[in-house]
């Protein structure tokens, strides 16, 4: 495991949960207005051994709930199995933060029981998901088989959208809402910029309005649509 960072306690990651917050090094996409470009190569520096890690957490594990293990991109870490069982053997409960593009993966450790939460992020609608993603090429494929696998309600899950003034449009929401129909829980996220993005100076956020206009062209599609990031009723 490549774990690049770590915060020590956190309320809002892992939803119910007071959790600490695990950060990978190396991720398949480079989305523009990443605000962890830092952890996108592979070459990142791990800042943390495993055994630091477990170790802080035994510490830890009478004040924790949870683990929250984000990116980067988790599923490349080829240990991250072995990782997650070591957690667990702490009685921690874990949660995963993925773009999806590795469905093998997550289906893999949640029919495996390992997994406790997921969190997918849909980046785009399908036109302009590469230019999202940073990528070209993308196999769309691998996408919706991670879509499709979350929303057969194998455990408890989100998906959400970092919703960037420069790169999403309304026509967007027009396709994520048919595209993830039945979901149970879905989030448009206000974009902010980290000091750390991987295109500096490029994006800005949408306001409130025009956040909740999106908002309202998803909510026929899913039971529980919420704006995450800003200071406005959903």
């Amino acid at each position: 495991m490549k774990i690049c960072g770590l915060q020590k306690t956190t309320l809002l990651d892992f939803p119910g949960r007071v959790a600490a917050t695990l950060f990978t090094g190396g991720c398949n996409f480079r989305c523009p207005f990443c605000h962890n470009s830092g952890l996108l190569s592979g070459d990142a520096e791990a800042a943390y051994s495993v055994r630091e890690i477990l170790q802080f957490l035994e510490k830890r594990k009478r004040i924790l709930e949870g683990v929250c293990i984000t990116g980067g991109e988790p599923t490349l870490q080829p240990d991250l199995e072995d990782f997650i069982r070591d957690i667990r053997s702490l009685g921690l409960a874990v949660k995963l933060d993925t773009n999806g593009y590795r469905p093998d993966v997550l289906k893999a450790l949640c029919q495996k029981g390992l997994l406790d939460y997921a969190a997918m992020d849909i980046k785009a609608g399908r036109d302009r998901y590469e230019t999202a993603a940073g990528v070209c090429g993308l196999d769309m494929k691998r996408i919706d088989e991670s879509i499709r696998f979350l929303l057969e309600g194998h455990l408890p899950y989100e998906l959400r959208t970092t919703v960037v003034r420069g790169i999403h449009e309304a026509e967007d929401f027009r396709q994520i809402g048919p595209w993830i129909k039945g979901c149970r829980r879905y989030f448009l996220q206000a974009f902010k910029d980290s000091g750390d993005i991987l295109v500096p100076q490029a994006y800005d956020a949408f306001s409130a309005e025009e956040m909740r206009a999106f908002m309202e062209l998803v909510r026929p599609y899913a039971e529980e649509v919420s704006l995450r990031g800003i200071d406005y009723p959903s």
